[in-house]
């Protein structure tokens, strides 16, 4: 079992990787039903996790961390395995169950299943290493975090048959499969595209893989994405019932639906009807959502927006699986934060609109049914065409589809392919009657009742079992590539895993990579040079600009670079704030009974904000007051010199003082200003002086003539536990 607090251990994984054996197949969904967390209780909700990473504002509201009903995936893929591992873990903690390993040069591009090296031109190549050693891991996360968690790639390329059979071996749980991707993008010759769709559907319909297809690609490839909708749903439909006729279940058939458009087009108006259209025609299968990408530019802000407004959609509609594009896909570098932020995104987004339809009504006519039904209207048209030009084969070669023009307009742009053209063109081959495959998922006849009439059901019988049945049968293959693999790699930046060496990363360890936030009052040609040349001043090597976004044309442009870092941090150096430790509550209460204390309390200076202070001094959220401390409450934007005559009246012994406003670094100066006139009313060392808030800590408060500092996540008992403490200790001396 893993342990929270120490790292996952790479070469833990590693060893002995031949021998492991997945513990499961198959697909796991999510066991959707209504969660009562604290005070409320979600609808669309599946069970919290053992081990989790609350959003930030949970601190207010008990730590809790719902968990939507729908899958949540994240797409990991950044070119060294062994470093994906560790984003699997983090994304785990954030609700992720649906870990995506497909953004890769990968097997679309192979023409064999690929064993023996872990990297090549633009990606991974999905071997069976990677895949274990990943599989492996997500055995180990899943029990950390008290939840199943689907490992998923994609079976493509003219290799797709091949891959298929790894994926059941491997316990790999789900896969991108759809034939019409093989013939649109990669240019393989459609007859041998579904030939292998065949064989392969036939796989991973043994292993219970939940299936998804590629239709989303038309509209993130056409010039005007909005325009393909009717040709998407056609797409939609012939992947699913070839799925289905060759024996898939409807349960593990999932579209992959995109809505086509984003802002600043009217998003929800042109997509939200595509969505409808959508489920109406295919309820009887899986919807798995993923954001626009198309539209996606360098700016993690207008993706993030794009992201919000698709979850929406979501939860207008359905979602079975929700994917989360990174907010910097724009830039092609996912890194992990950024993983992490889509990640919360949707868990945040989908929670905050929980149940959401039990209180909205779609409208029964106008816009939104009248757009639907369009929209069915030309897909069917359409559908009736090909048919009429003699099938799919006829129409891809007419440059029917991923055309600009909205059906039955026709742009004249579509990707046409020949039926006797592309990859794997004349390599397909009729079966003679009497074939034999004595092997398990095979598509069509196995014909081994020849030899054995009682192998009729069970063919892999007639060869004593294939590789799905006896795993000890596969030929494990170590890495081929003596310069670069897993084991180089790892030696490379030891120093990082093994001693007090510490780095900034972004996507592997040790890469010393760090982002940079910029201003320049100036032009954004100007802007960009001075961004380059600060990076190059602050001693960063490779440095790039990775956004730039105009505020106005001469008088200021906002810069983003990266760039690397030449230093390490011995973290053995480094000085730690101690955790001070919260005396037990009944300790307190007695304490308080017998050293009866007042408090003054109030937000300082020109100061408006109350709701934190509120939350430390009340009962009701577990205050100060709780405890046994009285409290005079003086209001927001108390002069200073206030907080300390109070006390003088009052005969206090505590002033607590509230400090968000950090412009001008007014909350060091008010704390300064807070102890020296304390000093010059000579009242000083009677008195226990603390400050809080989101920009305080207990050394910044301490510099500034503050007992104490408290800063975010702070809680009633934290305070008052040390109020006893200084109290007792000025006491007994």
């Amino acid at each position: 079992m893993l342990d929270p607090n120490y790292k996952l251990d790479i070469r833990f994984l590693l060893n002995d990787l031949d021998k492991y054996r997945p513990r499961r197949r198959g697909w796991v969904w999510r066991d959707a039903k209504p969660q009562t967390l604290g005070p409320f209780t979600y609808q669309q909700a599946s069970p919290s996790l053992n081990n989790t990473i609350p959003l930030p504002s949970a601190r207010h509201l008990g730590h809790i961390d719902p968990q939507p009903d729908a899958t949540i995936t994240t797409e990991i893929a950044s070119g060294r395995f062994e470093d994906d591992i560790r984003r699997m873990r983090m994304a785990a903690y954030h609700g992720a169950d649906h870990i995506m390993v497909i953004r890769t040069a990968g097997q679309s591009h192979m023409d064999g299943l690929l064993e023996g090296t872990p990297q090549g031109v633009g990606g991974v190549p999905i071997t069976r290493k990677q895949v274990r050693a990943q599989r492996k891991a997500l055995d180990l996360i899943e029990d950390e975090v008290g939840r199943p968690i689907n490992y998923h790639s994609y079976v493509s390329g003219v290799a797709g048959p091949e891959i298929a059979v790894m994926f059941v071996e491997e316990g790999v749980n789900g896969a991108h499969q759809d034939p019409q991707y093989n013939v649109l993008y990669r240019n393989i010759n459609m007859i041998r595209s579904f030939v292998d769709a065949a064989e392969s559907k036939t796989i991973m319909a043994y292993g219970g893989l939940a299936q998804i297809d590629g239709a989303h690609n038309a509209n993130a490839t056409a010039r005007d994405a909005w325009k393909v909708m009717p040709e998407l749903l056609i797409q939609h439909a012939i992947n699913c019932r070839m799925s289905e006729k060759v024996g898939m279940r409807p349960d593990l058939i999932c579209l992959s639906t995109v809505p086509p458009a984003a802002p600043p087009s009217p998003d929800l108006k042109l997509n939200l009807p595509y969505a409808l259209a959508l489920r109406e025609f295919f309820s009887a299968y899986k919807m798995r959502a993923q954001m626009n990408t198309k539209y996606m530019d360098s700016s993690t802000r207008e993706a993030t927006v794009t992201h919000v407004l698709n979850l929406v959609i979501s939860r207008l509609t359905s979602a079975d699986i929700q994917s989360t594009i990174t907010p910097d896909e724009g830039r092609n570098v996912p890194w992990h934060v950024y993983n992490i932020e889509a990640l919360d995104t949707a868990k945040q987004a989908m929670t905050g609109m929980d149940d959401l339809m039990s209180m909205l009504d779609f409208k029964k006519e106008g816009y939104l049914t009248d757009t639907k039904r369009e929209l069915q209207e030309r897909a069917v048209l359409m559908l009736e065409e090909i048919i009429d030009m003699g099938g799919y084969y006829q129409a891809v070669q007419a440059g029917m589809f991923v055309d600009s023009g909205y059906y039955p307009e026709r742009a004249g742009d579509g990707i046409a392919r020949q039926i006797d053209g592309g990859i794997g063109n004349g390599t397909i081959i009729k079966r003679a009657k009497d074939y034999m495959a004595p092997v398990t998922a095979h598509y069509g006849d196995n014909n081994v009742e020849q030899y054995d009439p009682a192998c009729k059901d069970d063919p892999a019988r007639l060869i004593g079992g294939s590789t799905f049945e006896n795993p000890d049968m596969i030929q494990y293959i170590d890495e081929l590539d003596h310069f670069d693999n897993v084991n180089v790699r790892m030696e490379e930046n030891e120093d990082y895993r093994s001693t007090f060496k510490l780095k900034p990363e972004v996507q592997w360890l040790g890469d010393g990579i760090i982002t940079v936030d910029l201003f320049f009052p100036t032009d954004p040609l100007t802007a960009e040079a001075a961004a380059l040349e600060a990076g190059r001043q602050l001693n960063l090597t490779q440095v790039e600009v990775i956004h730039r976004e105009v505020m106005h044309p001469s008088e200021g442009t906002r810069i983003q670079i990266k760039g690397t870092v030449t230093f390490d941090i011995d973290t053995s150096t480094l000085v730690l704030p101690t955790k001070e430790e919260t005396l037990p509550e009944d300790e307190m209460i007695a304490y308080m009974q017998t050293h009866p204390l007042k408090v003054i309390a109030g937000t300082g200076g020109s100061d408006e904000h109350s709701v934190g202070m509120r939350e430390i001094l009340d009962i009701k959220h577990g205050g100060i007051e709780k405890y046994g401390l009285s409290y005079t409450y003086l209001g927001t934007s108390v002069p200073i010199e206030k907080f300390i005559d109070a006390a003088i009246e009052t005969h206090s012994t505590v002033v607590m003082i509230s400090l968000i406003i950090s412009h001008d670094d007014i909350h060091y100066k008010n704390m300064q200003k807070l102890h020296d006139y304390a000093v010059e009313k000579g009242v000083r060392d009677k008195l226990i002086l603390l400050a809080g808030g989101t920009q305080v800590t207990p050394e910044i408060a301490k510099a500034h003539g503050m007992d104490q500092g408290f800063g975010r996540g702070t809680k009633g008992k934290d305070v008052a536990s040390f109020i006893v403490k200084k109290h007792r200790m000025i006491h007994e001396s």
